[in-house]
């Protein structure tokens, strides 16, 4: 029911013309009793829903006319008892879908059907929600129960289901907000507020005289790891957005645009609930769990640490239950003025590349967020299709001279070989991930060499420690975000994050796996700065027929940076939390090629490749030098206006 995104002009309707226009399009027979706004939604609530499933190119139609996403729900007079819609859908969906869940939300009308098969919950041509809908009133919503357990997943959905009340009034404050019909806005600018001549804390504030949206609101990898305490020290100006400096206040805003679920763009994003924002954050449904994931993890790592965390859970919940999820592809007023659209960015799971409508055809921005226009065994590469773009605000996190990435499969062969080499040695191999992409990769990239090839049939177990553990089930709860082939055995429960080569670590003390002889090692915490790869490395520091492989970046003055550039000893706590000087005296190597960043040559090809060249390109997240050489360069190729900006610039786009 949504409309195209090159159909994004619209003739604006006060709420009372909409709802009645609404009410005049729908058959008499539906039984029309309301119409109300619901986020970026209008809801209609009718008495007989099945009439509405008999003729769905009526709501398709008013969809175009009104150009809103309609959504159809029964008014609760005419939902079955809880008790019997249940034994009806059990009747009417086939024993094959495995049901793990059915929740009844009678706040939204709505019945949430987790299940291990959801093709089977649809039936062809979703025959099967339509006859769910028309037996028991209530509108059916499928959810994917992941192959792997999850109890971040568990965690979402009960928080969802058990503050239905709060949800409702939220998502109706806000439909009310955004459908506030308002006078043509004359500027647009944009400032930055982080992430610009550096990695890190990312932050873009967009403003037009009625509205205030910010693109990623995140922290800063080395001083965010303190926590709190990083407001004492010299670093405190280089770990949190400017947001002090913008000239707003919190209130003022109108949405946070979230592109994915890394620390850098959305750890600071429960600091704004903890002082006073009450607006929603839009993002896809992976990275809404990812969020969970990852800033639980956060506060308990600065816990471990000694630090004291920014903020606590219950801000982290109070932002999920403000979170408004979006596909791809799914066009959504966020302002009465704004129209956002997400595409894949092919760097983590969810993540996307934002596209921003302003106006009625007035301005358009994309924003990529992290992108990957390159080869990868998990996403597709960066969508490079727009319906207009204005200006591109491009990550530069590879954009410079050298960034140059050899071939990946001459990569993945000297991976493999180095792994080899170490495991015929009688060492382990250490490989530091981050728990969201690289470690699905790297699992993927190990899969299919030990299994595949006679070469590497390395007799050695593959174990999985941290973080990435939850972040693999999350992966099979969402398997349309990833490759196809991916995808498909995910859907035939050959999920490749479960192979048989692959050893989960619960359960088992790191100490006693080392143990055992040689392994391969894949624990969260890419950079070192802390998680379950920093107590690895300090255990196997030292023995030099150990090694550490890096495959993804590490930022300037993390722990990683230095053991890359060829740090001999460095001062940790060992076992007994005793601070002692650890000799490196493992094997250390950094393999290109496993990125989800693009280098400086996709970079280029992705600007190259766009359907419409932008007329102004601005380069971030990428350190000064990277942003400014990377800035000349798609200005050339593009024949379009290009700058580096600096942290805190304003921008008038215009």
């Amino acid at each position: 029911m949504d409309e195209p995104e090159e159909r994004v002009e619209s003739t604006k309707y006060t709420p009372i013309e909409l709802f009645k226009r609404i009410e005049e399009m729908l058959p008499s027979e539906v039984g029309f009793v309301k119409a109300e706004f619901e986020g970026p939604d209008v809801v209609v609530i009718v008495k007989r829903i099945g009439e509405v499933y008999k003729n769905e190119h009526i709501i398709k139609s008013i969809a175009m006319a009104t150009k809103k996403k309609l959504i159809v729900r029964s008014d609760s007079s005419s939902l079955a008892e809880p008790q019997k819609a249940e034994a009806a859908i059990r009747e009417i969906v086939p024993e094959g879908a495995v049901i793990k869940h059915i929740r009844f939300v009678p706040e939204f009308s709505e019945v949430y059907i987790e299940s291990l098969k959801p093709g089977l919950v649809i039936g062809k041509g979703g025959t099967t929600l339509k006859e769910i809908a028309i037996r028991t009133g209530w509108v059916p919503k499928i959810l994917r129960t992941p192959t792997m357990d999850s109890k971040t997943i568990d965690g979402v959905r009960n928080l969802m289901f058990s503050e239905e009340q709060f949800r409702k009034k939220f998502l109706t404050s806000v439909g009310k907000k955004i459908n506030t019909v308002i006078a043509k806005s004359e500027w647009f600018k944009a400032t930055a507020l982080g992430g610009f001549q550096e990695v890190g804390r990312s932050s873009l504030l967009l403003e037009t005289p009625k509205s205030k949206v910010m693109i990623d609101c995140g922290l800063s990898p080395e001083p965010s790891i303190r926590g709190a305490d990083a407001n004492t020290n010299s670093e405190s100006n280089e770990a949190f957005p400017y947001l002090d400096s913008a000239n707003f206040s919190i209130e003022e805003l109108d949405a946070v645009i979230l592109t994915h679920g890394h620390m850098d763009h959305m750890g600071f994003i429960p600091y704004l609930f903890r002082f006073g924002y009450e607006g929603p954050v839009y993002c896809t449904p992976p990275t809404r769990d990812i969020a969970a994931l990852s800033l639980t993890d956060y506060i308990k790592l600065v816990q471990r640490a000694g630090g004291t965390p920014l903020y606590e859970e219950k801000d982290v919940k109070k932002m999920l239950m403000h979170m408004i999820v979006r596909d791809y592809e799914e066009v959504t007023n966020i302002t009465d003025e704004l129209k956002l659209t997400y595409h894949n960015a092919g760097h983590i799971l969810g993540s996307s590349t934002v596209h921003l409508h302003v106006g009625e055809g007035m301005y358009n921005i994309v924003h990529t967020g992290d992108m990957k226009y390159g080869f990868s065994r998990l996403f597709d590469p960066t969508r490079t299709k727009y319906p207009r773009i204005d200006s591109l605000f491009i990550e530069s996190t590879y954009g410079g001279p050298h960034d140059v990435t050899p071939n990946r499969k001459s990569q993945e062969r000297i991976f493999m070989d180095t792994i080899k080499r170490t495991i015929d040695r009688g060492g382990k191999v250490l490989l530091p991930a981050f728990a969201l992409g690289r470690s699905q990769e790297l699992q993927l990239v190990l899969e299919n060499y030990m299994t595949n090839s006679s070469e590497y049939k390395i007799e050695a177990p593959v174990y999985l420690d941290g973080m990435l553990l939850e972040a693999s089930a999350i992966h099979t709860a969402y398997p349309e975000y990833l490759k196809e082939s991916i995808r498909n055995r995910i859907l035939n429960n050959r999920s490749p994050f479960e192979s048989e080569i692959f050893e989960v670590a619960k359960g088992e003390s790191r100490e006693e796996i080392l143990e055992r002889g040689s392994s391969i090692i894949i624990a969260s915490g890419g950079m070192l700065n802390g998680g379950t790869s920093l107590d690895y490395f300090r255990r196997l520091a030292e023995d030099e027929k150990n090694t550490i492989i890096f495959v993804g970046y590490n930022s300037t003055n993390s722990l990683g940076r230095r053991v890359q550039n060829g740090l001999k000893d460095v001062a940790m706590q060992d076992e007994n939390g005793k601070t002692r000087n650890f000799k490196i005296g493992m094997e250390v190597r950094t393999i290109e090629g496993f990125s989800g960043h693009s280098d400086r040559r996709e970079l280029v090809n992705f600007v190259q490749h766009l359907n419409i060249k932008p007329k102004n390109i601005f380069t971030m997240h990428g350190e000064k030098h990277k942003c400014e050489d990377l800035a000349k360069v798609l200005g050339r190729v593009a024949h379009a206006e290009a700058k580096a900006p600096m942290n805190l610039d304003s921008i008038r786009l215009k």
